[in-house]
Formats: structure tokens, sequence, C-alpha cells
């Protein structure tokens, strides 16, 4: 009979446990249909129906994906969503918007959500996208992020770019960008002069399965410029109208090291 050691049984267990999910939700009607289909397809769900004390929560335990709606009692959504982003915290957020609420959305991917569910929604909707984002998040995609660890360091331009750390370095300072659009930036970083359509950001990415629109690709790319703009000398992204973006550089990507 085979010996099972610790690491194996600990990671036998890890596998077969529900991933969990935080609704910050004051809507009790919305928060019981979200709890409920959750729970069926076999997350682990906790319910918190005030702003404040969502923060806590999302704060002091460690959540596989948070839920979170935009007008809550104590503290709204963007500043939620602020707070944890500034605090360090990766966790994937899917944010709640209303009907024609373009504006909420747009601020919503600013301020660092990973995804938005626009209400009223379909069961099959809120279950697609709940996987689709964990499963980006957690590294079960063949996505970018996955070939480019194998590198230690890119160099485009001034800019020193970690993918294993996500980290990009100007001039000894780091740059802080969220997950979304590091990705993006090294997708273009590794094809500079390439015309990238907003079609091939958006499969590699946020995936083939990702249901947002291409509005997504571009509030990212516009964060991205501003966040860069120190650096415009030797790295800008062009926009190709109709078509998508590329990077154009003045001195060009060296191999990395």
């Amino acid at each position: 009979m085979r010996r099972i050691d610790r690491k194996e049984l600990d990671e036998e267990v890890a596998t077969h446990m529900p991933q969990k999910i935080l609704i910050i939700e004051d809507e009790p009607t919305l928060a019981r249909l979200l709890s409920y289909n959750l729970s069926q397809d076999g997350y682990e769900i906790t319910v918190i129906d005030h702003g404040t004390e969502g923060l806590q929560a999302a704060l002091q335990k460690m959540y596989d994906l948070i839920i979170l709606d935009i007008m809550l009692p104590g503290m709204n959504g963007f500043e939620i969503l602020s707070r944890i982003r500034q605090s360090g915290m990766r966790t994937p957020i899917i944010i709640l918007t209303a009907r024609n609420a373009e504006e909420e959305v747009v601020q919503g991917l600013k301020h660092g959500a990973d995804d938005y569910i626009t209400k009223p929604f379909g069961v099959a909707e809120l279950l697609a996208r709940v996987s689709a984002v964990l499963r980006r998040t957690s590294g079960d995609d063949t996505s970018l992020t996955q070939t480019a660890s194998k590198e230690n360091v890119i160099h485009a331009g001034e800019l020193l770019i970690y993918p294993e750390k996500y980290e990009v370095v100007l001039h000894g300072e780091a740059i802080p960008l969220r997950p979304k659009e590091f990705e993006v930036l090294l997708y273009l970083v590794q094809r500079p002069g390439m015309v990238i359509t907003r079609d091939d950001l958006m499969n590699v990415v946020w995936g083939f399965d990702y249901i947002g629109g291409q509005r997504t690709v571009d509030v990212h790319v516009s964060s991205l410029r501003k966040k860069l703009e120190m650096n415009q000398q030797s790295v800008q992204i062009d926009s190709i109208r109709g078509v998508g973006y590329k990077l154009v550089m003045n001195k060009k990507v060296s191999a990395p090291r």
C-alpha cells in the first residue's frame, strides 16, 4: 500500500474544498437569489448587507471572489473597491450595476473591478461570469500570464517589466498597475509595432469566454496610458481607429535577461 504524505493529503483536501464567495448586497431578494444559486453550484457563500461591514470582512478573511453592489449603506461599492485594491489584495471582484449605467461600469473597472453584471440578470449569466472570473484569476487559463512567467525581466524603453512579480519599474520607481493593465501592457510589449485588435486583447487577457464588451479593453488601455505618461518619449500606446492598439517604442525591446 502506497503511503500518502502530508503534502499530498493537504493538496487533496484543498482540491475538494468549495470556493468561498463574499456577497456584499443590501437588497434582500437579490442577496437571496445570489446566495441560493451560487450555493447550488457548489460555492461557500457569505452575505453581508452593509458596506463598512463588507469591507471589514473582505480585508479580514480570504475569499476566492467578491460580488459587490454599488449602492450600499455605510459605504458605497466604489469606496470598498478602492480600499481593497489599496490594501494590495488581488481578490477578483465582480460589481453589480444598474441597466444603462455605463458610467458605473467604467468607474468600477477604473477602481479595479475584474468584471461586472448588469441588473437584472439571469442565473445562467451569473454562473457563467463567476466561473469565468475564477478560472482566469486562479491560473487555470492557458493565458498570457502563464507563458510570461518563464521570463525574468523585459526591457521596453526605460521600463523594466517583471512578469513573475507583475511589476513595472520606471527610473527606479514602481508603477502601480492593476493585474489586467499589466497583462495588456505585457502582451503589447511582446509585440512592438504590431497592430493588436481589441478582440485579440479580449481573448488573451480576459479569455475567450469573457462576456463583457470591448469597452473593457478601452478603459484599461486609457488607464494604462495615464500611468505610463512619464515614459511617453520611449514607449507609447497608439490607437488604430476602428481596429485596436499598437505599442510604439523609440528603443527596441531587449531580450529577456
